[in-house]
């Protein structure tokens, strides 16, 4: 009998051993994009995934749960499990800029997450109607300096917001904003001569730049963006360091066992960088991401370090 138990209790360790063993991923994974279907870090995110999934040999499911201005969805990752089965495709507002915004949060976007890789990024664009005088974001502070309120500025986003805000602390001019729900209206009023200054997406404006409508005169990255080729940043035009970009990130909750986020990051990472991602990524108004979980890590602590004084000087809440 007892050797009966003996090779009972072998086989049963044999069998945990196998369980833990087995290689990551053994069944679909869920990323829970926070975001409606058919925005942009929706569609972006379907479309990695895709390419994805062929590398982890499992499906990759998309469950969209808006809500909160992303916090509904960012939430229900930070309860999973930390298995490596659901995911969050984060952005710079569910994990640094929610936190300053809202009241209080049911997580914490620093220490609820483990950082797996950086997805993309794009900046925002100052444009102004073709017929405009203005040719430079240093034309735009120029002339609010000498012409107060005679360059208001369209806002349709809050990170069009943000870029107004750290403008007018590094130029210390009293530039004015005009918020907006959407693009659609606030370039419907530039164009109508209602205000002579928008702040958008490349995406939002690429078909109004390519009929000739509109011109950009800057854009917020630290240097020259492929998604508005030709076009200074406004760090170049004597505001050095100016950098304000949207971005997309990948994260696991808290606890994921390193062995997953390693296997995650590498994934994304071969995807990323192939040539015909980085193409459809920038037809998607996005430039390719990469990087490690700790350079994702580092830049989300210095996106925080940035924006709490920003917003906190600007008196930002969420609407």
């Amino acid at each position: 009998m007892r050797a009966f138990i003996t090779i009972g209790l072998a086989a049963m360790v044999g069998l945990a051993a196998a369980a833990v063993a087995q290689p990551y991923p053994i069944k679909p994974i869920r990323i829970v994009v926070a975001y409606p279907a058919g925005q942009g870090t929706d569609i972006a995110t379907r479309y990695l995934a895709d390419q994805v999934a062929k590398e982890l040999g499992q499906p990759i499911i998309i469950d969209n749960r808006p809500g909160a201005g992303g916090n509904l969805g960012t939430e229900l990752t930070a309860r999973a499990a930390p298995d490596g089965y659901t995911l969050t495709m984060g952005t710079n507002a569910t994990h640094v800029l929610n936190q300053y915004l809202y009241g209080k949060l049911p997580f914490d976007a620093a220490s609820d997450f483990e950082p797996v890789v950086m997805a993309g990024s794009f900046p925002m664009v100052i444009a102004v109607p073709s017929s405009s005088k203005l040719t430079s974001a240093k034309d735009l502070v120029d002339t609010v300096k000498h012409e107060p309120r005679s360059a208001d500025i369209a806002l349709p986003s809050t990170s069009a917001r943000l870029v107004m805000e750290l403008l007018k602390e590094r130029s210390a001019t009293p530039l004015f904003g005009v918020p907006y729900k959407g693009s659609g209206a606030a370039i419907t009023d530039m164009l109508g001569g209602q205000v002579p200054v928008i702040v958008d997406t490349p995406t939002s404006l690429r078909p109004h730049i390519a009929g000739g409508k509109v011109r950009p005169i800057a854009v917020t990255s630290l240097q020259a963006s492929p998604l508005v080729p030709g076009v200074k940043p406004v760090a170049e035009q004597g505001f050095s360091g100016f950098n304000v970009i949207a971005w997309n990130a990948l994260y696991a909750p808290k606890g994921t066992p390193a062995e997953i986020v390693t296997s995650l990051n590498a994934a994304f990472n071969k995807v990323l960088q192939r040539p015909e991602t980085r193409q459809k990524l920038l037809e998607l108004g996005f430039e390719a991401g990469g990087g490690t979980p700790e350079q994702l890590r580092e830049f989300g602590q210095a996106e925080r370090r940035k924006w709490q004084d920003v917003i906190s000087s600007a008196g930002l809440k969420a609407e």
